[in-house]
């Protein structure tokens, strides 16, 4: 393997495991909204049709202080999660109707 395929691989393995849709359709809830807490994004919930769209757009409706840094990574995400959420189209719908959005839950002050 030369350098150039393994710097490929590492880049393309660090966007594919940052991607909205990878963390919102193959992870748990609990596990997909971890980054939209951590980060305090103003949503509530995500719908799961396009949930990797939405997860980004959560992700840059966020405190700008909390995000600033992840922009540019959040935009070039997503064109690669507007591709694969359509490719999952089909499960996310059934998923929708199942399950309904994915709820992001916020731990109160006392607990």
């Amino acid at each position: 393997m030369t350098i150039k395929m393994a710097v490929a691989s590492v880049v393309i393995s660090g966007v594919l495991a940052g991607c909205g849709t990878v963390t919102t359709v193959l992870q748990d809830d609990a596990q997909a909204t971890q980054t939209l807490r951590r980060q305090k994004t103003y949503c509530q919930s995500i719908p799961r049709i396009y949930s990797g769209l939405a997860h980004d757009f959560c992700l840059l409706h966020a405190p700008p202080d909390a995000t600033g840094f992840l922009v540019p990574f959040v935009l070039l995400d997503l064109t690669l999660s507007g591709v694969l959420d359509t490719v999952a189209l089909p499960y996310t719908v059934y998923r929708q109707g199942v399950d309904g959005s994915i709820r992001v839950y916020w731990q109160s002050a006392g607990g």
